[in-house]
């Protein structure tokens, strides 16, 4: 059974990391979030849940306009063959999320360690990141430095990436 924001609230506490959470109404898109999230100060985010041919697993966490070449992507990865967004079956079996509300924080309810994870070495300069709780009718800001923490506690430290950026159209 996947953890409930409140669970997800404990576990942070538990490690003594502090958090601010700003409820708001369900959010699907980055545009979406930005009209409606209010002032949240520092990194925002978009979570791409991706797999290959062999069905390894990523997820890849990025600033919110950063453009992304999926292709290159892949390839960066180590993928085998190109990566696709995995199925929201598959998307709630490993992380515990529905579409729209993914989020760095799901891999707490991967307990078998089956999902790579990987930050965009750019948010990563953010000193403050901000993420929703397992829903996505709110955000939860927390410190880079409390987020690695956390990442380290859970045993899914991130790796770092210069994601490749899609050419301009």
């Amino acid at each position: 059974m996947p953890l409930a924001p409140d669970d997800l609230f404990a576990r942070l506490a538990a490690l003594g990391i502090r958090t601010q959470t700003v409820k708001h109404p369900p959010l699907f898109t980055v545009e979406q979030s930005k009209a409606l999230r209010g002032e949240l100060p520092g990194g925002h985010t978009k979570n791409l849940f991706l797999k290959d041919k062999k069905d390894r697993m990523w997820l890849v966490t990025a600033e919110e306009d950063r453009p992304i070449d999926l292709k290159a992507l892949g390839t960066a990865l180590g993928a085998s063959g190109r990566v696709s967004f995995g199925s929201p079956e598959r998307l709630m079996r490993h992380l515990g999320v529905i579409p729209g509300a993914v989020t760095p924080f799901g891999l707490v309810n991967d307990t078998e360690g089956l999902v790579s994870f990987v930050l965009d070495e750019g948010l990563a300069r953010h000193e403050t990141l901000n993420f929703h709780p397992l829903t996505n009718e709110a955000t939860t800001a927390i410190a880079r430095a409390d987020f690695l923490r956390f990442l380290e506690a859970i045993g899914h430290a991130p790796r770092l990436l210069a994601l490749p950026a899609r050419e301009p159209a």
